[in-house]
């Protein structure tokens, strides 16, 4: 096992190399860089962080390529798989495949892909998916929203209340990072579907965020309602394939999205911005020629944080502080490329990586989330399993260990 505690002083670009212990700062300095060893691959292993030891507890286990987590009020949780399962575990850890999910393209980077328990569940027992639609020539990101029966096996009254256009023929960069805000409206992020030059065109979805009221509608206040030249679900747009999305506590939505070779990018999402993409880019085509102008244009919005080389970022969370008052407000990005889970933090000099997660089963990162006790939970594609992160000497009340 080793750790060793990380500055918060770390540069606005992240040069990461697989696998170290320590990186290069600018001038030359070198940087102690938290890089987590936790070498059992058990149900149970304790690893060490910034912050000491920490418990890491297997929850879920043969998840073939899980994408998207949620849970429930009564402890159980659900588990997204790309090829077109629902997984549902009840708090005793027992496994079922829910009916009645929407159809998938299930090809490339597409199939059944995030899911979102709506805010007011316990009532009404709604939840949010997206995934791959097949569409006409090809697939496109659409969301639905459906209930979930009492004994958890199935859902009903499934509903379809979007999909992008126009249809794609190509199988990557669906994006689809679900977010629910306070006022019930929701976002949804769409890549660019591997059209560059379409993430500038608000005249369709790829490459945007998208903002819907809860039964599909266009809510009040998007920014280009009344544009002549604009779809009125357009929230944000020039995004490549954002595959991560938070609000903070000051419900301002966060996004992280994969940039090209290098690039990968964390942005603050404002209404009716323009993100950049392909004109701009801190990262370089997989050829090696150069993205579009270079790293900066007028009117278009710079990010708060990026990696170079990329870290392939998917799924991001921001922490509450609830078992860990030391990391409040910290963003949490799961990592595909480098295995492990990059911790973020806003400072005097702008949002920075302060430390990377990494341990055995930070194996190809897919999805974080905080669990209402404050647990820290990620799936792992290469272990196919679900995990939950606790204080060494704290007991959660949220779920007692499942047996999968």
């Amino acid at each position: 096992m080793t750790s060793c505690d990380s500055g918060a002083n770390t540069p606005h670009v992240r040069k990461v190399a697989r696998p170290l212990v320590t990186w290069r700062r600018s001038g030359g300095a070198r940087l102690c860089g938290a890089i987590i060893a936790c070498l059992a691959l058990l149900p149970q292993a304790v690893c060490a962080l910034s912050i000491g030891e920490v418990r890491i507890e297997r929850m879920a286990k043969n998840l073939k390529v899980p994408w998207g987590l949620g849970f429930l009020p009564d402890c159980g949780f659900l588990v997204t798989l790309r090829d077109g399962r629902l997984l549902h575990f009840d708090r005793e850890g027992r496994r079922q495949t829910v009916t009645g999910v929407p159809i998938v393209h299930a090809a490339g980077q597409g199939g059944l892909l995030d899911i979102v328990i709506a805010r007011d569940f316990s009532q009404t027992r709604e939840l949010f998916l997206s995934f791959a639609k097949t569409q006409p020539g090809g697939a496109g990101t659409a969301l639905a929203v459906a209930r979930l029966a009492e004994a958890g096996d199935r859902l009903t009254d499934l509903r379809l209340l979007f999909e992008a256009q126009p249809h794609s023929g190509g199988g990557r960069h669906f994006g689809s990072r679900i977010v629910e805000r306070d006022d019930g409206t929701l976002f949804l992020t769409i890549g660019d579907r591997g059209d560059r030059m379409s993430a500038q065109d608000t005249a369709n979805h790829n490459g945007t965020i998208v903002r819907l009221n809860r039964d599909g509608g266009v809510p009040i206040g998007n920014p280009l309602t009344d544009a002549a030249d604009g779809l009125p679900e357009i929230w944000s747009f020039g995004h490549r394939n954002p595959q991560g999305a938070a609000l903070d506590a000051s419900g301002t939505l966060w996004a992280v999205e994969h940039g090209a070779k290098g690039g990968d990018e964390v942005n603050r999402i404002a209404p009716g911005k323009n993100y950049g993409w392909p004109v701009i880019a801190y990262g370089r085509h997989y050829s090696g020629g150069k993205i579009g102008v270079g790293t900066a244009r007028e009117g278009m919005e710079q990010p708060a944080h990026y990696w170079d080389p990329s870290i392939a970022p998917s799924g991001m969370m921001i922490y509450s502080g609830r078992l860990w008052p030391q990391w409040t407000g910290d963003m949490f990005v799961g990592s595909l490329k480098f295995d492990l889970i990059s911790r973020l933090r806003h400072g005097d000099e702008g949002l920075r990586e302060v430390e990377q997660i990494r341990f055995a089963q930070t194996g190809r990162v897919r999805d974080v989330r905080e669990a209402p006790d404050g647990s820290i939970w990620f799936l792992s594609e290469d272990r196919r399993a679900a995990y939950r992160m606790l204080p060494i000497d704290g007991d959660a009340q949220y779920c007692p260990p499942g047996k999968p």
